[in-house]
């Protein structure tokens, strides 16, 4: 009976950024923005992942791109039914009958109701049986944590809406925060300070695009520099303006000091024991966040602890989520009950 379903169950990691979907025995088949052009008359959807995000600041007014998960959850229920719609279709071309087992990834402070849209949304995109996992537990497998053992693992995942840390052992979550401060708030820090320091106004995508090219977390030996261009606030026309990495740093100080103070937080009130074991075997960072320069080396000046980048921090939760699918009766229990969820 098992084999019926080779191939047919996925794991999807519904981002805020990205979603990843992972198809059992073949990996992660798809990755791709969670952005939908939608018409706004006809509210047909035009465009999915890559094609979308390319709209995004640039769509006429009958056509809007939207983001429908913000901070980590479903805020436009249709656009991510559809945008998984479209995303299983694309792995399973031709087989509009098979009704995947679905694990969707979800983060950790997530609410019931919550919860209810996440699964509401697999089974009307197709799927047979949905089941969720945490975030923070998923990034764990997917870096290779021992996450069954009696030992502490402490991992902090920074998203595009989420950042979620936590600390497992046993094959649970002992503590875990989950805080609304990630990539995304790093974008508009940049966009808000480019508006103060030099009345520029920049779109998201730009702000992403500096994030990723001059961002950092810790003074860097050489700081770059690089031209952004934007809209003059004052004048109304295109500007050019030249910024360095250290500017970029001192822009997302904020935000990115609430997520060392999540850090620090969830290891306040971790049992000394496990506090030891993190100690040791160290803490470690996935997500899209982990990529930020420097993140690394300041979180282990603040913490004193070693800190280590998963081996790809951008799919790590959703390896983790796919390792829950091929060993799905070994990682069975790591699956949120069937009693929290109703």
């Amino acid at each position: 009976m098992a084999n019926s379903f080779i191939g047919r169950d996925m794991a999807v990691d519904l981002g805020t950024a990205n979603t990843l979907v992972y198809v059992r025995g073949r990996g992660v088949l798809v990755d791709e923005p969670s952005v939908v052009a939608l018409h706004q008359k006809t509210g047909e959807v035009l465009a999915v992942g890559h094609e979308a995000k390319r709209m995004l600041g640039r769509t006429p007014d009958d056509i809007v791109a939207i983001r429908p998960l913000r901070d980590g959850v479903i805020a436009d229920f249709e656009a991510t039914e559809q945008m998984l719609r479209y995303f299983i279709h694309q792995v399973h071309r031709r087989r509009y009958f098979a009704k995947p087992r679905m694990v969707i990834c979800v983060p950790s402070g997530i609410t019931a109701v919550e919860t209810r849209a996440v699964k509401e949304a697999g089974y009307q995109a197709g799927a047979r049986n949905v089941y969720i996992v945490e975030e923070p537990m998923a990034a764990a497998i997917g870096a290779g944590l021992p996450v069954h053992l009696a030992t502490g693992n402490m991992v902090v995942d920074v998203g595009g809406g989420t950042t979620e840390v936590a600390v497992i052992s046993l094959g649970g979550i002992v503590t875990s925060l989950s805080v609304q401060t990630a990539g995304d708030d790093l974008d508009n820090a940049i966009v808000t300070w480019m508006k103060k320091e030099h009345a520029l106004l920049l779109g998201e995508r730009t702000a992403e695009e500096v994030k990723m090219t001059l961002g950092s977390a810790f003074p860097l030996p050489t700081e770059p520099e690089a031209e952004i261009r934007g809209r003059d606030m004052v004048s109304g026309l295109p500007r050019t303006v030249s910024v360095t990495s250290a500017d970029i740093r001192h822009a997302i100080e904020e935000p990115l000091h609430d997520i060392i103070d999540a850090v620090r937080a969830t290891l306040d009130q971790t049992p000394p024991e496990l506090a030891g074991d993190i100690m040791d075997r160290g803490i470690v960072l996935s997500g899209g966040g982990a990529l930020l320069r420097g993140l690394d080396e300041r979180l282990r000046h603040e913490t004193g602890m070693p800190v280590h980048v998963a081996e790809s921090p951008l799919t790590s939760v959703a390896l983790g989520a796919g390792r829950c699918v091929e060993e799905f009766d070994a990682l069975q229990k790591v699956l949120v009950s069937e009693t929290r969820r109703w």
